[in-house]
This record gives structure tokens, C-alpha cells and sequence, in this order.
């Protein structure tokens, strides 16, 4: 029973964890717009096919805040378009040439499976370096874009952890229950002694 127990609790608190994962992601991705960032790394998704078969739609990536001194051509970066079609959307995609332009760095980037150069882009809309993908999260935001998945993944595992921190919290809270009770048993049955051993005195 006790081997089941830790089993048990050791799921418990990877699904907990998971699910905490999963929704600390989400919230900081909708709430902040990718305008926060913690320790310099941004969680990005990807909304498009301009970096295929590189990056898929669906696809999670971490960037990474760097120098923009120190980005080279082929990398991939994540900034802020500021003209025409891409104006206030988050774009990942490749350098492939980079200017010094009275002091400013430009970059010229292009989605890899685009035809079309993207508009200039100046070192002040640089958000970051991409690092990488982030295969558990990648699959996972795949997932989600299905309601069905997303109910699965997430609503489901969260009602549960839910029903069975409030079983805990109420089997806990019966359990002092219980004790208070039998201490209360066990002072009068002390007190009981007591009144016997005078009436015997």
C-alpha cells in the first residue's frame, strides 16, 4: 500500500506540475502580449508557414535577448513588424543580410519558404535570437488547437487535480476532526479515574 501511495503522489505532483506548465505558458503568451520576458527568454508560437519545413505551425520557440551586434546572417530572429502587412505582428524569420546604416544595424530577413524579402528591420524591433524549438511544447500547442485535445490536456487533468486537492483538504480536515474527538475521549476518561479514586478513598 505504501509503494502504491508514493506512485500515486509522484503522479499527482507531475501532473500538477504539468498542467502549471501548461498554463503559466498560455496565460504569459495572451496576457503580455510576448512583451515580458523572464531572465531575457521569450516563448513564441508559431502562426505561420514562412519557415517551413524549419518550423511548423504550431511550433513553440524560445528566443533569446542578445546584442544585436552579436547576430549573424542565418540566424533566426524574432521581432516586431512595423510596416505594411506585418505591422504590430511577431515575426520569426532568417537573416540574410545585414546593413550599418549611419551608425544603426538593419537587417533584411525572409520567412525561407517566402518568395519576398520582409520590410527593413531595425535593430529596435529585435526581440530576440531564436534558440531552438521546444519539442514538448510544440507537440503540445499542436494539441490544443484542437478543442476536444485542449479539454483532454487541460480542463480535464485541472478538474481532477481540483476534486482530489479538495478530497484531501476535507479527509484532513475529518482527520483533526477524529483527534480532537478522541483527546476529548481520553480527558474524561482521565477525569472519570479521577472521581473513581476519590469514591474509593
Amino acid at each position: 500500500m505504501k509503494k502504491l501511495k508514493v506512485i500515486y503522489n509522484i503522479i499527482y505532483a507531475l501532473l500538477f506540475i504539468l498542467v502549471l506548465a501548461i498554463l503559466a505558458v498560455v496565460i504569459l503568451q495572451r496576457v503580455s502580449n510576448n512583451n515580458w520576458s523572464l531572465g531575457g527568454f521569450r516563448i513564441f508560437n508559431v502562426v505561420s508557414e514562412s519557415m517551413v519545413p524549419k518550423y511548423n505551425i504550431g511550433d513553440v520557440l524560445l528566443s533569446k535577448t542578445v546584442d544585436v551586434k552579436d547576430i549573424k546572417i542565418g540566424d533566426d530572429v524574432v521581432y516586431r513588424g512595423v510596416e505594411q502587412s506585418y505591422a504590430g505582428k511577431i515575426i520569426t524569420h532568417e537573416v540574410i543580410d545585414i546593413q550599418n546604416v549611419d551608425g544603426k544595424i538593419q537587417f533584411h530577413t525572409k520567412g525561407i519558404a517566402n518568395d519576398l524579402e520582409d520590410p527593413v528591420v531595425s535593430q529596435e524591433q529585435i526581440l530576440g535570437l531564436v534558440m531552438g524549438k521546444i519539442p514538448v511544447l510544440s507537440e503540445l500547442g499542436k494539441l490544443m488547437t484542437n478543442i476536444y485535445a485542449f479539454y483532454f490536456i487541460i480542463f480535464i487533468p485541472l478538474v481532477l487535480l481540483i476534486f482530489v486537492q479538495i478530497r484531501r483538504t476535507v479527509a484532513n480536515l475529518r482527520d483533526r476532526d477524529d483527534d480532537d474527538e478522541d483527546d476529548d475521549d481520553e480527558d474524561e476518561d482521565e477525569e472519570e479515574k479521577k472521581k473513581h479514586g476519590r469514591r474509593m478513598k
